[in-house]
């Protein structure tokens, strides 16, 4: 599978029957938001708005949001069937995750069809939505792709990271210092009294957004890792006014320069979270000045309904689910731990919480998963509750998680493990608000916690017990429940 732009992707999810096309006059304050929540709780398809009320005649008309809503639309996005399970994607992830085939640079594209610069930019003229109440405006960066390049190796990074309309013609964004690449690269900025070039890139590749979310290791370019997931090379056309490359077919890319000084911060949010809560009070954050736009004709806005539910999870929680499960994978690979057999991270905690099924080998080894986890930069904001179970168990099942944390977790015999005082994510509402100053600490604190839910190697083994640790579950014996399943539709069973 090549490369597919935005509206390719829009076409394949519409003959799959996951598109549903809105002709009905919507607002962009906050009635797009609102039915995209709704059907977010349905597990339904993707949306494409396509009449926005005082977006008629504007530079940009139409807003697409869903794209990578449920299970099923993630797997088509990476040319799986829709009914892949969570074994099977996760390690795909983990190998395409690893590969690299280098972009290439071409000399036009779709995206230069329009270019927009200086006094004639106005975000505005694009239909963002204002997408729930409590937000502080309207968000333009919910799912665009951001790009900045280390000022050292001159690697770029995509990342997703959110952004409001401020003025016309800027956005202040959150930017985090320790934890995010492009904070590390601003901070390299900051250093050198420099600003810092960034081109938001909205609307392109589905893969795109599924890498700019995840936590690639630093130095590594998402182009190149998407490259490999479509088996050739990424086309990068040259920005207009920054020193950056961007897809050549994507919707619209916006360029600006983002000044380390404290003077020229605008105020940013609040903003619904992923953690399913609005984030903090308004904040002066670190602002990006549009220097110029380039678009398609008739360009699409791609967005994203931000937040976490119970029975209502976003893109990125999907997002989330595949790429932070493969990414604990590879970790665990790389410490060298055995046994690892399954690892689960659910929607709708965007892996703070994390799921490991292993083939238990020596007593401590859930205590050396949760070690290396939490020791690795990828679980700057994630795996803050580690569950590790046995083979029996299926870790995308809660019903049989809870039954192994019931019966093999004894908290007093180490089934429990607080680790106090570790990095966290500073937009976890559970922390008090002093432990997610990243001004004064540079990332959130956290009481990470490890839930052994395996069998405890302490206990002997019993010959009653056919010689194990534990005792024998009430499960049939193997040829009762033969017996059973063959004379099933004897019994009047269909």
């Amino acid at each position: 599978m090549g490369c597919m732009d935005l509206r390719e992707w829009i076409a394949l999810l519409e003959r799959e029957g996951e598109l549903r096309r809105i002709k009905a006059s919507v607002n962009w304050d906050r009635e797009i938001g609102t039915i995209s929540r709704k059907v977010l709780e349905r597990k339904g398809p993707a949306l494409l708005f396509e009449n926005i009320l005082g977006h008629e005649k504007t530079r940009g008309r139409k807003v697409f949001t869903g794209g990578i809503g449920t299970r099923q639309r993630l797997a088509l996005a990476l040319g799986f069937p829709r009914d892949v399970g969570n074994k099977e994607i996760v390690q795909y992830v983990m190998k395409k995750n690893r590969e690299q085939i280098a972009p290439t640079i071409v000399p036009t594209g779709p995206v230069k069809e329009n270019i927009v610069k200086g006094p004639d930019v106005d975000l505005l003229e694009f239909p963002v939505p204002k997408w729930h109440f409590l937000e502080g405006g309207r968000y333009i960066n919910t799912y665009a792709c951001i790009v900045t390049r280390d000022p050292d190796t001159r690697v770029q990074n995509a990342g997703i990271y959110r952004g409001m309309v401020g003025k016309k013609n800027t956005i202040p964004s959150l930017l985090i210092k320790g934890g995010q690449h492009w904070g590390q690269h601003f901070a390299k900025y900051a250093d050198r009294k420099q600003k810092m070039p960034v081109a938001c890139v909205i609307g392109w590749d589905p893969v795109m957004g599924f890498l700019g979310g995840s936590p690639l290791p630093a130095g590594v370019c998402e182009f190149g890792v998407l490259g490999a997931y479509r088996n050739e090379p990424v086309p990068l056309v040259k920005c207009e006014t920054v020193d950056l490359e961007v897809p050549a077919g994507a919707e619209i890319v916006i360029e600006g320069l983002i000044d380390p000084d404290p003077a020229t911060y605008e105020i940013e949010g609040p903003f619904a979270e992923f953690t399913g809560y609005v984030s903090d009070i308004p904040t002066p954050r670190p602002s990006i000045h549009v220097t110029c736009v380039t678009h398609r004709n008739d360009p699409i806005l791609r967005g994203t309904q931000e937040g976490n539910m119970p029975g209502s999870y976003s893109e990125n929680a999907v997002i989330s689910s595949a790429q932070r499960a493969a990414i604990a994978w590879n970790v665990l690979n790389s410490a060298g731990i055995p046994g690892i057999l399954d690892v689960y991270a659910d929607p709708i905690t965007c892996g703070i919480n994390i799921y490991i099924k292993i083939r238990k080998q020596y007593q401590g080894q859930p205590k050396q998963i949760a070690a290396a986890l939490w020791g690795n930069s990828a679980g700057q904001g994630r795996y803050k509750h580690v569950f590790v179970v046995e083979e029996d168990i299926d870790v995308t099942s809660y019903e049989q998680i809870d039954w192994a944390i019931a019966y093999r977790v004894n908290a007093g015999h180490g089934g429990i493990v607080v680790f106090p005082g570790l990095f966290g994510h500073p937009l976890d509402p559970s922390t008090p608000l002093e432990e997610r100053d990243i001004n004064q600490l540079g990332s959130g604190i956290w009481n990470r916690v490890l839930i052994d839910a395996t069998r405890n190697w302490h206990f002997q083994r019993r010959p009653e017990w056919g010689g194990e640790r534990f005792p024998p579950t009430v499960t049939p014996a193997p040829e009762d429940e033969q017996l059973v399943l063959k004379r099933w539709k004897e019994y009047g069973f269909d």
